[in-house]
């Protein structure tokens, strides 16, 4: 977990900055009878919610002997905080310039919406995290073989298993949850832990669970590299990586970094291609889609074969950028965005804060190939959470299940 020094100030000035307009408008607003009383209790309130953020601000953030829960609990409780907070000042300021002399209606409104916002964060904590939805989307394409009609795909994403600690409760309902659903194939697209291996331990067994008749694929997401630990020694980077890789083929998933399994059915067969992260800055580029499936001496295999073609990769921006300059791959699969764990459902129309950093944030997007293939790309918005122990409004953890379908058949 990174805290950039920019963000770190900039909390703790509106920390401080929020708290002291408050106490201002307390001792305003408040009447003459209860005014000391109020701005006594407030002023202490106050103090150990700067005790709180100063605790958060220097905790170690990339110790290798710390865990991140401890740092998780305290920006999850800080922000939880002070973004209602936040919300009250915009409010009262609003007031301040639009409401009559002496009467502040923004700060009458500021105190609900405040409430409201508290209420839904951790609403988000103790009860949307665990509230598992499954999509169901229908993939239609004329180069898939007549005996995969029918042949259904689940997908979940962004595991971030180190947010639970020892706690194997949501893990195993989500086991369930994926093996009740039956499908044929089920895929992993990245970041089964926050830092380190270590933290899978007390998952192992029960991902081990996970069944479907034509096996468990998954790749890497940029959580999977051991990047955000400074590592005493040298190397001890690649060896955790190395242990990860271990852990998740004992659990009997086949890793595809930078390779391509074969899913066959009857006399046919579909591709799975499997890419590592395909990082932005400060992550590495290490997905290498040439490398993960290169063109045979007789070209009868490649990036723009005639074979239907699903491709695991993490971060959705590899799609727009490489993927459909390159290749006619069917169908892309990525998470990595979690919607930022913050997403409004509303019919067919949804908004998340994650629209403004990812052009594909979440859902199914669509491009055609140089050879007019259509190429679809859907963005998993995951199970897990990082940083943020909640899922507010409609960013519920997803399970997505593809139903494939012949185009002859429809």
């Amino acid at each position: 977990m990174r805290i950039p020094l920019l963000a770190a100030v900039l909390l703790a000035v509106f920390a401080v900055v929020s708290d002291l307009y408050i106490l201002k408008d307390i001792r305003q607003y408040s009447s003459a009878r209860h005014r000391r009383v109020f701005s006594r209790v407030y002023t202490v309130f106050m103090v150990l919610c700067w005790i709180l953020v100063a605790v958060t601000l220097c905790f170690p953030k990339r110790s290798e002997e710390h865990s991140i829960l401890g740092l998780m609990w305290m920006l999850f409780t800080t922000l939880s905080i002070y973004i209602p907070k936040f919300l009250y000042c915009i409010c009262s300021l609003m007031g301040r310039l639009f409401s009559r002399k002496g009467v502040n209606r923004g700060a009458l409104v500021g105190v609900p919406v405040a409430l409201l916002v508290f209420i839904v964060i951790w609403w988000g904590c103790l009860f949307t995290r665990h509230d598992i939805v499954v999509n169901e989307v229908d993939v239609v394409s004329d180069k898939l073989p007549e005996s995969f009609d029918g042949f259904e795909v689940l997908q979940f994403s962004d595991a971030h298993v180190g947010t639970w600690g020892t706690d194997t409760a949501f893990v195993s309902k989500l086991v369930d949850s994926i093996n009740n659903r039956k499908a044929d194939l089920i895929l992993f697209t990245g970041d089964i832990v926050n830092r380190r291996s270590s933290e899978l331990d007390p998952f192992v067994k029960i991902f081990s669970r996970l069944k479907a008749p034509y096996g468990v694929y998954g790749v890497h997401g940029n959580h999977d590299y051991a990047g955000y630990v400074t590592w005493k020694n040298p190397g001890d980077a690649n060896k955790d990586v190395a242990r990860l890789d271990s852990m998740m083929r004992v659990m009997g998933w086949k890793i595809l970094n930078n390779h391509t399994g074969f899913v066959a059915k009857d006399n046919d067969s579909i591709v799975v291609i499997g890419v590592e992260n395909w990082g932005e800055p400060p992550f590495n580029q290490l997905g290498d889609l040439g490398k993960s499936y290169p063109e045979d001496a007789g070209k009868l295999h490649g990036l723009n074969d005639g074979m239907f073609k699903i491709l695991l990769t993490h971060n959705p921006e590899h799609w727009s950028q490489v993927v459909t300059k390159i290749s006619n791959i069917d169908l892309s699969l990525a998470g990595h965005t979690h919607a930022m764990q913050c997403m409004i459902k509303i019919g067919d129309w949804k908004w998340s804060p994650s629209k403004y950093r990812y052009e594909q944030w979440g859902g199914m997007y669509s491009d055609t190939a140089k050879d007019g293939n259509p190429m679809n790309l859907y963005v998993n918005i995951g199970v897990g959470e990082v940083g943020f122990p909640a899922r507010i409004g409609a960013a519920k953890p997803e399970l997505t299940l593809f139903r494939l379908h012949t185009k002859k058949n429809n």
